[in-house]
């Protein structure tokens, strides 16, 4: 029976089409262009260099893997790499020159219309999440309402690196963004790998990146909090996805001590009151605007998401990454979550996904794809030693 088993909908999965049929979705005067871009594209990730890489766009073979992984629908962020950029969008800086940013706006439409039409195989099973750029509000908040209109379910706007010479979150000149999203209903989501200023030649380089990428993608959070955004749209809906969860408790005790202390006190320190300061303190804000996508959680990050509070928090399996959980998903729940109640991981597994992506959860709770709930709550006596995933590292709170 359907109830036998959880329902597992990954907040977080990853897909883009082949790189030759994106010319599909060009208009004609672009395809010189495109062919110049395509003969001098050099692929920037491992996992699109074999040939498992058809799993980012073959339905057959990604559905084969996903249901016998107990995944039986998706949230869909970026993986290959759209027309004109030079790397994925979930990492690239903002572009410098209008010609360079025209055609990078021309690609990620591109990108836009191939996914409504890969999401639209398989109905009621895939959210796709459009790509927009913070450097033209007016096109921006063109293809927020396109992807309503051609069935997408959210919004990609990256967090923006402080060096990128355009304005921050918090700046009004994204007002019209945030409206157009909170008038459609369409969450707004940020991926953990944005946000990074230029590091490029330091020593160390990939190290000093996975040191400071958490900092540089979470800071989106108090820009929008204290910047007003969520006061000023209180229906805009807000997911930071595989930036883990341990560090949010503790931000936003620290943010609220700072918040009663300049709204009682007058000043923290010997830093005097902001004028402009919120109404309200910036958990409630969070409470009413926020969530988070846990990507391939570990058990210290199992513990973290119920002092966030479950209802805020969705499970994500980073597939086809392989730091995510695929093809040991049954392994990394029973490791991560064999001691919590049914319902609560329910929740965590397909609910609170479902409401956030407006998926029909009903029925997707009656295909045959889960793992039995008996069986994820049997303790996991021995950890798969053939995996990269990050499901299975001891400490995970803050990266």
């Amino acid at each position: 029976m359907a109830n036998d088993r959880y329902t597992i909908i990954s907040a977080d999965c990853h897909a883009g089409a082949d790189i030759p049929h994106y010319k599909d979705y060009l208009e004609s005067k672009y395809h010189e262009d495109f062919e110049d871009w395509a003969a001098s594209y050099v692929n920037p990730f491992v996992d699109l260099q074999d040939p498992t890489r058809v799993r980012n766009w073959d339905n057959e073979y990604r559905q084969r893997e996903l249901e016998a992984d107990y995944q039986v629908a998706e949230v869909v962020f970026p993986n290959t790499v759209p027309p004109f950029f030079p790397t994925s969008q979930l990492v690239v800086r903002p572009p410098a020159s209008g010609l360079d940013h025209e055609r990078r706006q021309v690609g990620l439409h591109a990108h836009n219309r191939w996914l409504a039409d890969w999401c639209a195989d398989l109905p009621g099973r895939r959210a796709g999440l459009a790509q927009i750029f913070p450097n033209d509000v007016d096109a921006a908040v063109a293809e927020i309402h396109w992807a309503k209109e051609n069935g997408l379910n959210g919004i990609l706007f990256s967090a923006i690196p402080p060096d990128a010479g355009v304005p921050a979150l918090w700046d009004p000149i994204y007002d019209p963004v945030w409206a157009a999203a909170q008038e459609t209903g369409l969450p707004i989501n940020q991926h953990g790998g944005a946000g990074i200023p230029e590091i490029e030649g330091a020593p160390g380089r990939n190290f000093l990146m996975l040191m400071e990428v958490p900092f540089f993608a979470n800071r989106s959070l108090w820009h929008l909090i204290v910047g007003g955004v969520f006061e000023r749209f209180p229906g805009l809906k807000f997911v930071m996805t595989e930036q883990a969860v341990g560090w949010v408790p503790d931000v936003l005790a620290r943010m609220d001590t700072y918040w009663g202390l300049m709204t009682n006190v007058g000043r923290v320190g010997e830093m005097p009151a902001d004028q402009d300061l919120i109404p309200h303190p910036p958990s409630t804000y969070f409470q009413r605007n926020c969530w988070m996508g846990a990507s391939m959680p570990s058990p210290d990050e199992a513990a973290a998401i119920k002092k966030l509070g479950i209802d805020k928090v969705m499970w994500g399996s980073d597939y086809p990454h392989r730091e995510g959980t695929y093809p040991y998903t049954l392994e990394s729940l029973r490791y991560s979550f064999h001691d919590w109640d049914e319902g609560d991981l329910r929740k965590l597994l397909a609910g609170t996904a479902a409401a956030i992506y407006d998926l029909d959860l009903a029925p997707l709770e009656e295909l045959p794809i889960g793992p039995m709930v008996a069986d994820v709550a049997q303790p996991l006596d021995e950890k798969p030693t053939d995996t990269f995933s990050m499901a299975f590292s001891p400490r995970r709170l803050t990266t």
